[in-house]
C-alpha cells in the first residue's frame, strides 16, 4: 500500500508511521481487496470545516472525511483527519490521542472499502470492523 502522510496545517504528533502503513494494509488484504495509493491527511478543524463546506456543502465539524478513488477492487483515496477532533474525542472518550487516531484511521480505510455509516445497522457493522481491527493493532 502506498500511505503517503501528510501534514497540511497540523501534526498528528508521534505516530509510528510504519507500523501504520502495514497494519492499514493488512485491513485491506483482510478485507479482500487489493492495495492502493492512500493520503492520510492531518488537518485542524478549520482545514476540515473548509473542506467539509467546499466539497460536502455541510457546514459542520468532523473528525474525518474520505474521499474514495478506488477502482474495482484496488483501494486508494484521501482519509482527511481533524487532529483537532480526534484529541477533542480522546478526552471525552478518556481514550489516548492516538488510540483515537489510529480509529479514524481504519474508519476511513472502511469506507475506501465500502462500509457505509449512513444507517443504524451500517454504522453498527462498520463499528464492529474499526473494533475488530483496532484490536489486532500490532503495538
Amino acid at each position: 500500500m502506498a500511505v503517503h502522510f501528510i501534514e497540511e496545517d497540523k501534526s498528528p504528533g508521534k505516530i509510528n508511521r510504519g507500523n501504520v502503513k502495514k497494519w492499514l494494509e493488512g485491513v485491506v488484504l483482510t478485507e479482500g481487496k487489493e492495495v492502493g495509493v492512500t493520503n492520510v491527511i492531518f488537518c485542524s478543524d478549520a482545514y476540515l470545516v473548509k473542506i467539509n463546506k467546499e466539497f460536502l456543502k455541510r457546514d459542520y465539524f468532523t473528525d474525518v472525511i474520505t474521499f474514495d478513488y478506488s477502482d474495482g477492487a484496488t483501494i486508494s483515496g484521501d482519509i482527511i483527519i481533524s487532529v483537532d477532533r480526534t484529541e477533542e474525542n480522546a478526552r471525552e472518550m478518556a481514550i489516548s490521542g492516538v488510540d483515537e487516531l489510529r480509529r479514524v484511521m481504519v474508519h476511513g480505510i472502511l469506507h475506501l472499502i465500502g462500509y457505509n455509516d449512513d444507517t443504524i445497522e451500517n454504522k453498527a457493522k462498520m463499528t464492529s470492523r474499526e473494533d475488530l481491527y483496532l484490536g489486532q493493532w500490532p503495538g
